[in-house]
């Protein structure tokens, strides 16, 4: 079993001798006031500075601190300049930066590619204050204000685009991060561990380029070690024959191939090269190079599988891909937080609060969160659309019971405004809490992009009860009027354990629960490694069941994802039929948005399906491009609005449905068209943060449209 040198473990650093900050410093005054005479890390994000666990630059930021070092912070600065970059002096170790809690082009763009007029992450919401690829920005101006400091790049933007990637809003495919940023080191996933490696190995006297060897990070060289030895990446996952491309893989032969072979016996007996066993501590795989993927798209899915096989702490090694002259090197994956460790990171000394230098000015971001308790870190759902497996990893890390309840008594006593209500004990979902492999071993060697797809994973522990003992534990202190569950929740899980179900709908639903089946048909949901429909409708009994006996009305808000890879004009007709055959009104409208390095949008990009073994003669998959299949799909989920009306019937028709068109109730849209509508308006627009999915609301409810409306679905 792999083990990590415990976080805390470290000998603080000679400035801990300063104390603790109220906040850490943004400005010359600040740190004149705690005395400081210089930084020894100076942290750029591209977020307001909230000093919040879920704000990522606070956490390192106070991890940090907590190790002895004293730690700037540079908050949304003015990218235009060199200027804000100064303004703390020069960092005696290392710069660390960040694009924020979101990549810069996802926070920047919708899904077709228009600029967002908000900011969830900037004081007063408002858009703008951050540039295109904050990462590489940033880390120029770094470079021209202090360029002899060691440059570390990290959080989601760094971390998704740490190798050759699909960038959707330039429609090709991009180098590594590292390259464009020409950062010394790139770190990955949650950057805990890898952070305080580097600051204190830093502080010890050893260069940046000595710090090749730290697990979740990356690094650009020019040669590789001797001792190391290559894998090709056909050996993992064979592509088959590169057409009108050289082979990306001719120098990485390990054996001469037999030019004659013996006869025995009057037959022919084939060689079989056996490789010798490899130590896979010093063993890499050769991806198809940057050049090679991105004039190949048969390649690009080969290489993204492969990185996707090559995730799990356990069994992953070191992955390389040539960039020009030059490789690109990522180490494996960190090892996960054990519980103590991850108590001890949320259990900093936060204010929780944003910096007094935005005068209390609204931070939308802040206020979702600003009684939430994240509980847990991972998801080994695998959905293909999402990109927390690819950052946080399929392990879940889990914080005990005592240190959930010191933060809500926390919270309860020290944060302005709390009125007693917990809006989210939760994580990236809801119900994974404590859910892991029955065997340490087995999960070591698992492969398996999901433990939850196709099914459940008979190794996997679905038990719910420890979730359940907390949930009772925090809804009964003093103080605490209502704890309520917000995250998404993984309802194939929660069917195996109706007492969870109970638990849940009885006590931490605020009226309207959110699940995502994300589409009913089974094309797109095997591309996204999504439960069928079957289990929507066993949790929907058991909802529906408990809030009748707890005497409580209550509603399922279920979310769908437009125009994901694997769908069909058909498929977003039979999803629209049974919004309709349900009651279901969409509220907020989004289509798929192809994140970097996920694997639907390897499927997006290719048109093959990277979760099967790649071949040149693999399937394809129909994928929606185009402005007007995707204004299509997004129309069939709008059904209800007259402004889609003409597009949907010229649709119904070209498919030979226009059975569906008429007035009575089995038509999906009716033949006459209201006055004033149906030009190329698009509906209603709604603003959703994650920008991936939409909220529903339910015809029956004479509530609830207004509610919706305004969040009470999320629990907020």
């Amino acid at each position: 079993m792999l083990k990590a040198k415990a976080l805390f473990s470290y000998r603080p650093y000679w400035a801990q001798r300063f104390g603790v900050a109220p906040v850490l410093p943004t400005s010359r005054v600040e740190m004149d006031d705690l005395g400081w005479d210089s930084c020894d890390i100076i942290l750029v994000t591209g977020d307001a500075y909230v000093d919040h666990p879920s704000f990522g630059m606070a956490v390192i930021g106070r991890v940090l601190e907590a190790q002895g070092f004293r730690v700037g912070i540079i908050a949304q600065p003015d990218w235009t300049c060199v200027d804000d970059f100064t303004q703390l002096g020069r960092p005696n170790l290392f710069w660390g930066v960040t694009a924020g809690n979101m990549d810069s082009m996802v926070n920047r763009y919708t899904s077709d590619r228009k600029v967002r007029s908000d900011d969830a992450y900037t004081p007063g919401g408002k858009g703008g204050s951050r540039p295109d690829r904050s990462v590489l920005v940033y880390a120029q101006r770094c470079r021209e204000a202090f360029s002899d400091v060691p440059l570390v790049i990290g959080g989601i933007e760094a971390s998704l685009r740490r190798i050759a990637h699909y960038d959707y809003w330039s429609d090709k495919v991009r180098r590594s991060v590292l390259l464009d940023a020409k950062a010394d080191l790139l770190v990955y996933g949650n950057g805990e561990r890898q952070v305080v490696e580097i600051a204190h190995r830093l502080a010890a006297g050893e260069a940046i380029e000595q710090l090749h060897d730290i697990r979740g990070t990356g690094f650009v060289t020019n040669a590789i070690p001797e001792e190391w030895v290559e894998i090709d990446s056909q050996e993992i996952d064979a592509p088959g024959k590169v057409d009108q491309h050289p082979d990306p893989y001719a120098s990485q032969a390990q054996g001469k191939p037999c030019d004659t072979a013996t006869p025995v016996n009057g037959e022919i007996a084939v060689p079989v090269l056996r490789r010798p066993r490899i130590d896979r501590e010093r063993s890499f795989v050769r991806m198809p190079s940057y050049e090679a993927v991105k004039q190949d798209a048969v390649l690009y899915a080969h290489a993204s599988r492969v990185m996707h096989l090559e995730t799990n702490p356990g069994n992953a090694r070191a992955i390389v891909q040539r960039h020009g002259k030059r490789d690109v090197w990522l180490n494996p994956p960190p090892i996960p937080l054990g519980t103590k460790e991850l108590d001890r990171v949320f259990e900093l000394p936060y204010t929780r609060q944003p910096h007094a230098m935005y005068n209390d000015e609204r931070i939308p971001a802040y206020e979702m969160i600003r009684f939430s308790v994240n509980i847990m870190r991972g998801c080994f759902g695998g959905c293909t659309f999402c990109s927390i497996t690819e950052h946080e990893g399929r392990i879940i890390q889990n914080r005990s019971e005592d240190s959930v309840v010191r933060e809500i008594e926390t919270i309860r006593d020290t944060v302005p405004g709390f009125t007693g209500v917990i809006s989210d004990v939760g994580g990236p979902t809801a119900n994974m809490y404590r859910l892991a492999c029955k065997s340490a071993k087995i999960e070591a060697a698992c492969r398996r992009p999901s433990c939850v797809y196709p099914g459940i994973c008979s190794n996997l522990k679905t038990d719910h009860a420890p979730l359940i003992r907390l949930y009772r534990r925090v809804r009964e202190l003093p103080g605490i009027k209502k704890v309520l569950v917000a995250s998404g929740l993984r309802y194939d899980l929660a069917v195996q354990s109706p007492e969870y179900v109970r638990e849940l709908v009885t006590h931490h639903v605020g009226g309207y629960l959110k699940i995502a089946p994300e589409h009913t048909e089974d094309g797109p949901l095997s591309n996204m490694m999504k439960p069928g429909m079957g289990a929507y409708h066993a949790f929907k009994v058991m909802f529906e069941k408990f809030s009748r006996e707890a005497g409580k009305e209550q509603y399922l808000i279920p979310y769908f994802i437009a125009a994901h890879p694997g769908t069909t004009d058909e498929d977003m007709m039979n999803l629209a039929l049974w919004l309709k055959r349900n009651g279901f009104r969409a509220d907020q409208v989004q289509n798929f948005l192809p994140s970097p390095m996920a694997t639907a949008t390897a499927m997006y990009h290719s048109g093959r399906n990277p979760l099967r073994r790649i071949r040149r003669n693999s399937e394809t998959v129909p994928i929606p491009k185009g402005l007007r299949v995707r204004r299509l799909h997004k129309a069939f989920l709008r059904y209800h609005d007259a402004n889609n009306w003409p597009l949907l019937r010229d649709a119904l028709k070209r498919m030979g449905r226009a059975d569906l068109i008429g007035n009575g109730k089995k038509h999906l849209i009716p033949t006459w068209q209201p006055r004033g509508t149906g030009d190329t308006q698009e509906g209603r627009r709604g603003k959703d943060v994650k920008g991936e999915t939409f909220r529903t609301r339910h015809t029956g409810l004479p509530d609830a449209p207004v509610a919706a409306r305004r969040g009470k679905g999320r629990g907020a």
